[in-house]
Formats: C-alpha cells, sequence, structure tokens
C-alpha cells in the first residue's frame, strides 16, 4: 500500500495539479491534516464517523475533496481526533 505522501508528491508532479492544488492549498492543507491525524490513530473512516457523529461517506467526501465542510463538522471532527480546530488569517 503506497503512502498518502508518496501518491501526493507523484500527483503534484503534473503542472496542471500542481496549479489547481496550489490555488486550493489551504483546503488541501486541512485534508492532509485530517488523513495524516487518522492514519497517525490507526483508525478508519468508519470509526471515526461514529466517533464524530457522522456516516463515512461524508469522512470520504471530506477526506477526497469533494465538500466544502462548515465550521462545526471540522470541530467535530477534530474533537473526534482528539485535537483542537484553530483558524486563523494571515
Amino acid at each position: 500500500m503506497r503512502s498518502w505522501k508518496s501518491l501526493k508528491r507523484e500527483w503534484l508532479k503534473d503542472p496542471k495539479v500542481k496549479k489547481e492544488y496550489d490555488r486550493l492549498g489551504p483546503r488541501y492543507a486541512l485534508i492532509d491534516k485530517v488523513i495524516e491525524a487518522r492514519i497517525r490513530r490507526k483508525i478508519t473512516q468508519a470509526q471515526l464517523a461514529k466517533k464524530a457523529g457522522t456516516k463515512q461517506s461524508a469522512i470520504a467526501r471530506l477526506e477526497s475533496g469533494n465538500v466544502n465542510p462548515s465550521i462545526s463538522f471540522m470541530e467535530k471532527i477534530a474533537s473526534a481526533l482528539g485535537m483542537r480546530l484553530n483558524i486563523e488569517f494571515r
């Protein structure tokens, strides 16, 4: 099984993918954090969903980037991962 970081490196070699990834950077940074935290804790999408009070399909949509999550949803995810959501402007 290939790691997420390995797959990401491969995909970002494509200039079109890289341009769009950079445009959506903040969203993908958030997705990266969720995936990494879930994998570090060795839990499945279904297990995370149960802890967050949602469905596995909602976690899959989040991790695939196919949804624009609300702050309250991300707070639930952070809490289920034993983390805290921090939003800032720079």
